[in-house]
């Protein structure tokens, strides 16, 4: 039965804490693999006819439309492992021969939330740096644990604030918080949920992205008017996340006002066979230096190629895995 085997897929990627599952054709029928930080692990082979099976189940669990296999299809669905839920993100697409693959993302609604820092002082940098009000920013490949690491960050400094999170979806359960999550056809979205927000009075806003200008301006006055504004942006290093902002609308004269910090974050193979996350972190007069080199990234990638050559000094890990993250 086509259930019990996704079942079985289900359960080997719930207990590695993959985050993504790919099911993807080839000449003899698909090949099925799933993705742990930057590393794919092999499942199995199936054919043609499995293939078809696959994917009309799972987008029927999605509710797609079972006879588009050409055009791009997204589609969402909760699977339970156990006694835990898990909430999927599902995308096919066609190729030219009308062969469909599908990628599926897993987020785990997890309400302890542990992380492997490679240089522990850098949390604690950032946990300083959210005693004051303003905004800032997180960038990172997805599931680099960028939304673990805001949340650690609430919990660290909450006595007794209200924090309130918009994010689509909601991906880590914590009733401590106030938790809105998007929902574009009923007008819920990023900005609009801000703005409801805002009302509310919240310390600690937590905004899963910022991906249009009205979300990143709206974010920009929520920090200029006393909150701490935690959110993602998608850039590929910390100095392009200040990019970023402003190709989004946002003024340099607002930014240098309200950015307390960037931070870039990327998962990286430890010596002992483990993922860690290392922080790339601007804030203070590196900072301020940024935005007068913003076309010249030579200071963010210094600081980048220390943080690694520290972790290989104290042989957290290896001259190789350095090479490759630089």
């Amino acid at each position: 039965m086509i259930e019990t085997e996704m079942n079985t897929i289900f359960k080997i990627c719930v207990e590695k804490r993959a985050s993504d599952l790919y099911i993807i054709p080839n000449a003899k029928g698909c090949s099925v693999k799933y993705r742990i930080s930057n590393q794919y692990h092999n499942l199995d082979t199936y054919s043609e006819r499995k293939l078809m099976q696959m994917n009309n189940f799972l987008k029927f669990k999605a509710n797609m439309i079972l006879s588009e296999n050409r055009r791009p299809q997204f589609g969402a669905f909760q699977w339970q492992i156990g006694h835990e839920q898990i909430n999927c993100r599902i995308s096919s697409v066609g190729d030219f021969l009308g062969r469909e693959s599908i990628v599926i993302r897993f987020i785990y609604l997890e309400t302890n939330m542990s992380i492997n820092r490679l240089l522990p002082y850098q949390f604690d940098e950032l946990a300083d740096l959210c005693q004051s009000s303003g905004l800032i920013l997180f960038s990172g490949p997805m599931g680099s644990g960028k939304t673990t690491t805001m949340y650690q960050l609430a919990e660290k400094i909450q006595r007794q604030r209200t924090i309130l999170t918009i994010e689509d979806p909601v991906e880590i359960h914590n009733t401590n918080f106030i938790q809105l999550q998007v929902n574009d056809k009923a007008n819920m979205t990023y900005a609009e949920l801000l703005k409801v927000g805002l009302r509310h009075h919240p310390d600690i806003f937590i905004i899963g992205e910022i991906r249009d200008e009205l979300t990143a301006n709206a974010a920009i006055r929520a920090a200029m008017s006393g909150h701490l504004i935690l959110s993602t942006v998608h850039a590929r290093n910390a100095a392009g996340t200040i990019k970023r902002l402003e190709n989004l609308g946002v003024s340099r004269s607002d930014l240098k006002e309200s950015l307390q910090a960037v931070s870039y974050q990327r998962l990286i193979e430890t010596t002992q066979g483990s993922n860690g996350v290392l922080f790339d972190l601007l804030s203070g007069q590196n900072l301020k230096n940024i935005f007068e080199e913003i076309d010249n990234q030579k200071l963010p990638l210094e600081r980048w190629h220390e943080n690694l050559a520290e972790c290989v000094k104290n042989n957290i890990i290896t001259l190789e895995t350095a090479s490759r993250y630089q």
